[in-house]
Formats: C-alpha cells, sequence, structure tokens
C-alpha cells in the first residue's frame, strides 16, 4: 500500500509539473498579435542583476532597490508620460505667489496595506525622519530646505520655505513612510528594510536572498488594482545566463547588452515571443576617482585620464553604436544640456604632456612613475555588467599603452556599495548614474555632501561649483538658471571629477503577451499598472508558479 501511495504521489507530482511547465511554453506567435481584453492576472518575470539592499527608499541608492520600492511606495508627485508633475498621493496643490509654499491636498480613502489609512500625519513624520540627523539618508538636502512643515489636518499638508527652491515641487516624488509602524523605532534596523509596507500598486510577498523579490497586486490601490496579478524580479548576476532564461521563456523582461540587441536578438523566431525597444537612457556611465588619493587629487592627471580613454572605441566596439559620448552629467535631449564644453578628445600625446606636467617620467620600461611610484590603480565594478566590465577591459589596454597599469576588480553589487562605495574603500569606480528629470545635482556633486552614505563619494570640492548648484536650485527663471548649469558643465568638464563615458540607449525585450506598452519621454514603466496579459495568453495563473 506505501508503494502504490508513493507512485501514485511520485506520478502526481509529474502531471503537476508538466501543467506548470506547459504553461510557460511558447504559444502560437499568431496569438500574440491579439491585444484582447484586459484580465486581471498573470505574473511578470524580470531579470536582475544586482540584489536590492534596501527596500526602505530612502536609506537605499541602488537601482534595484528603488525599482522595487517604487511599485510598493508613493509620493505626493509623479512625472506623467511626458515629463508633467501630476498628482499621486496628492490629488492637488496650491503654490503661493512668493513661490515659499506649497499646500498639498491628499487623496482621502487611501490605505496602507496593512489596512490603516493614509493621512498628512505620514508625511510630516517621513518628512522628519527624512531631515533626522540619525537617519544614514542620502536625500536628506532637498527637505533640509524647508523652513516649516505642518500637517494643517489629516488630508492638508504644507511646506514653507526660506527662498524658492526650483526642484521644490518634484522633491515630493520621494516616497512616503508609514508612521504607525515607524515612528519611534530606528528605521536603518526597521524590518521594513526586507519586509515593505507602503500605499502603492504592489504589495510586498517574499524575498529569498540571492534569487528573487515577489511582488503582488494591491487589490485596494486608489487607481485601481494593476491587471498583472505578480511582478518577480529574479536576480541573474550574469546577464549570458538572464538571456538564455530570456530565449527559454523563464523570465519575460530583460535590459539587453548592445549585442544582445544587435545581433543576438534580430532573427524572425525572437520577434515572435518579444517586443524590443530602445530609447535614450536617463543615465550615463562614467570612471569616478577618489579625490584623496594622491595622483587622482591633481586635476591634470584626470584630465590626462580623459585624454587617454578612447570613448567613441567604447560606443562602437562595446555598446556597437547604441550609446553617444557623455561630456557631462546631463543628455542632448535634456534643456539643461551644454553642448558647446569641453572635450577632451582621446590623444595619447596630450595625456603623456599633461602627465608630464603633472611630475610623471616615463621610464625605459614604459612605465609613469612619480617621484619613484608607479602609476598603478584599481577600478572596482559590479558583477553582471558586461558592458561595464569590457568597458573597464577597453580603458586597461589604452592606459597601458601610456604606461599606466590599471587593475580591474569585479565584485558584487551590494559588497561594492556596502563594503566599498560606502566606506571610501576604493581608489577608482567604473559605475552609472541616474540622470534626474530636473536638474539638481546638489546631492552629487556639492562638498557638503560627503557624508556616510552620501552621494559625493568621490570627494569632489570646488567652491564655485557649490556656489552654482545653490544658485541653480533657488532659481526659477528657466533662462537665468540655465546660466548657472552651463557654467557649472564647464567647471565640471575641467576639473573631471569623473571621465564621462556614455550615454547608452536603452534596450529591453518583453514578452509579447504584455499589452499596453506605450513608449514615451518617461521611458516605458510609467504606466505599469496598466500593462496587461489577455485571458488567452495568460501563461501563470496559480501560486504554484512563483515556486523556482
Amino acid at each position: 500500500m506505501a508503494t502504490v501511495n508513493k507512485k501514485t504521489l511520485i506520478l502526481t507530482c509529474l502531471v503537476c509539473l508538466f501543467v506548470f511547465l506547459s504553461c510557460g511554453k511558447k504559444r502560437d506567435a499568431a496569438l500574440y498579435d491579439d491585444p484582447g481584453k484586459p484580465a486581471f492576472g498573470d505574473m511578470i518575470i524580470t531579470g536582475s542583476i544586482g540584489e536590492p539592499s534596501n527596500l526602505i527608499p530612502m536609506l537605499s541608492s541602488d537601482s534595484s532597490s528603488h525599482e522595487i520600492a517604487s511599485y510598493v511606495y508613493n509620493g505626493l508627485v509623479k512625472y506623467d508620460k511626458d515629463l508633467n508633475i501630476v498628482g499621486d498621493l496628492a490629488e492637488s496643490w496650491d503654490i503661493s505667489k512668493d513661490n515659499l509654499s506649497i499646500t498639498f491636498k491628499l487623496r482621502k480613502g487611501v490605505k496602507w496595506q496593512d489596512g490603516k489609512p493614509f493621512t498628512a500625519h505620514d508625511v510630516m513624520y517621513t518628512y522628519k525622519v527624512t531631515v533626522d540627523p540619525k537617519t544614514p539618508t542620502p536625500y536628506s538636502g532637498d527637505f533640509k530646505l524647508v523652513k516649516k512643515a505642518e500637517a494643517i489636518d489629516d488630508y492638508t499638508f504644507r511646506v514653507t520655505y526660506d527662498q524658492p527652491f526650483a526642484p521644490a515641487l518634484i522633491s515630493w516624488a520621494a516616497a512616503v513612510l508609514p508612521r504607525h509602524l515607524l515612528e519611534g523605532t530606528d528605521i536603518a534596523t526597521s524590518p521594513l528594510r526586507r519586509k515593505p509596507v507602503g500605499t502603492g500598486p504592489f504589495v510586498f510577498s517574499e524575498w529569498v536572498p540571492g534569487d528573487r523579490v515577489i511582488l503582488t497586486a494591491n487589490p485596494d490601490y486608489f487607481e485601481g488594482r494593476p491587471y498583472i496579478g505578480r511582478y518577480m524580479m529574479k536576480i541573474i548576476p550574469d546577464t549570458a545566463t538572464m538571456f538564455l532564461e530570456l530565449k527559454n521563456n523563464s523570465i519575460d523582461f530583460m535590459g539587453l547588452t548592445p549585442l544582445q540587441y544587435v545581433k543576438q536578438t534580430d532573427y524572425p523566431a525572437f520577434r515572435r515571443e518579444f517586443n524590443r525597444y530602445k530609447y535614450l537612457a536617463f543615465m550615463y556611465t562614467y570612471v569616478g576617482y577618489n579625490l584623496r588619493h594622491r595622483f587622482f587629487k591633481d586635476k591634470k592627471v584626470r584630465q590626462a585620464l580623459a585624454h587617454a580613454i578612447n570613448k567613441q572605441e567604447i560606443i562602437d566596439g562595446i555598446l556597437l553604436g547604441q550609446g553617444i559620448e557623455a561630456t557631462g552629467p546631463f543628455k542632448p535631449d535634456m534643456w539643461a544640456y551644454d553642448g558647446k564644453v569641453k572635450r577632451f578628445e582621446y590623444s595619447p600625446e596630450k595625456a603623456l604632456a599633461l602627465l608630464t606636467e603633472a611630475g610623471f617620467e616615463r621610464g625605459s620600461d614604459g612605465v609613469l612613475r612619480k617621484n619613484g611610484t608607479p602609476f598603478e590603480f584599481t577600478v572596482l565594478v559590479n558583477q553582471g555588467n558586461v558592458v561595464r566590465i569590457q568597458s573597464a577591459e577597453l580603458i586597461q589596454r589604452r592606459l597601458s599603452m601610456i604606461g599606466i597599469t590599471m587593475k580591474i576588480r569585479v565584485l558584487e553589487w551590494a559588497t561594492l556599495i556596502n563594503d566599498f562605495i560606502d566606506k571610501r574603500n576604493f581608489e577608482a569606480v567604473l559605475l552609472g548614474w541616474t540622470i534626474p528629470n530636473d536638474p539638481d545635482l546638489f546631492d552629487i556633486f556639492h562638498s557638503s555632501k560627503q557624508g556616510p552614505k552620501e552621494l559625493n563619494f568621490t570627494g569632489y570640492e570646488n567652491s564655485e561649483v557649490d556656489g552654482l548648484l545653490v544658485k541653480a536650485r533657488h532659481t526659477l527663471d528657466r533662462p537665468e538658471r540655465k546660466k548657472y548649469l552651463d557654467r557649472l558643465q564647464e567647471l565640471l568638464s575641467e576639473d573631471q571629477p569623473y571621465t564621462f563615458l556614455f550615454v547608452p540607449y536603452s534596450t529591453v525585450a518583453i514578452h509579447r503577451r504584455f499589452k499596453a506598452i506605450e513608449p514615451a519621454p518617461a521611458g516605458i514603466m510609467y504606466n505599469f499598472i496598466k500593462w496587461y496579459v489577455p485571458e488567452n495568453q495568460v501563461r501563470y495563473r496559480s501560486n504554484a508558479a512563483v515556486s523556482p
């Protein structure tokens, strides 16, 4: 009898496995041409090379953490598809005639995901904890400019500034946190770091370290229940492995490398299963230097490195043309961009001349030395980002041609951030920054933002830059503000605290069963809660599909 039961159990498991796997099989491609009617359910599985570090947004600076948090939390305002500021938790707002006060009228009936009501007191708590010196956040600067914050009543919140602040309104897009779960606790050690509770369209469900994070649709979301029933971020530190999982229909969505986009997905069978999207990304890639380093503190050395690195070679050879040269912290389609800043063309001769001026001599062995010390340093790169690793290898070869030894160390993302960046334990890094829609660079380049967890981790200091950053953020007239930002870009180009490398194109693949995807100036994720899968194309129908 026991044997029969065991066989029955095995047979049952095999049948269940077949049913589960059959859900993920490739369908008739013609089926995906049918837009159908929106149906609730299905799951989207995205691939991520980096694992989140902290799901309380104000405590994290990595993109994986913010991606998950963006589906769990809301701010008072947000950007629409055309980058206009619209209400989120705030249904409306009034700006005083002197531009010093903003009064937000909040939505009524919004609930936290544990059922408690959202009120202005949650906004007030979030403001207070953000500016609390004990809170390890890099995002306090904007909120420290608030002269007075007050919850007028349960659904009215007002902030007043000493002087006009250009990013004031959009700064309140920051995630609002639940006062009833955090007040009186140490936010840095709160369980919400790994089990967040927000007001957003998705509810946290599960985090399996090193493997996946799962969210489920919030049926009570104030903008309406999302059609997608579940969202899974699958942690896959290697893009080649991730690509195999995409082609095997194990994941639905990933950012493609240039090689994958240009050569490995441009064939009929792939296009029958997936749509590809391409747009200039809101980010740039750079080499950042620890400006406390004995070599990198010299501006001439940093300028020399800018001449020694062939940016176009990286764009052509590694990005396969899927990017443009970066000349600073903005991209060309932004109003703040200055296309006239000094460009450091590839020139080993100019690089060597600047290094000679900086006191370096090239010996008979070809090695550059200063006071007998060879020019050697290590650049840190995050694991899984093939483009950055290959870019580092190409830079390594170019620097070796002029006598500089650059070593490359590849680190897991969380280790890179927590043990090296945050602790200022590096010589150089090859990373990327997201470009904000409002061109306020205070947190990254102002000399006051060098504290623990803050974003000026290179230690850049320039008093004129500090002054321009302050003037630009307190100027509402766009032409006048642009004058300050143009001069700022000139100084950053001259100082080269970073070697600005390139602005890549964002190239993504998404399974064709997902409908209502509408690329816009804001990208493609702005309307994620409206994405849907028609009933006849649903792939995952039960919680069993969540199991690895």
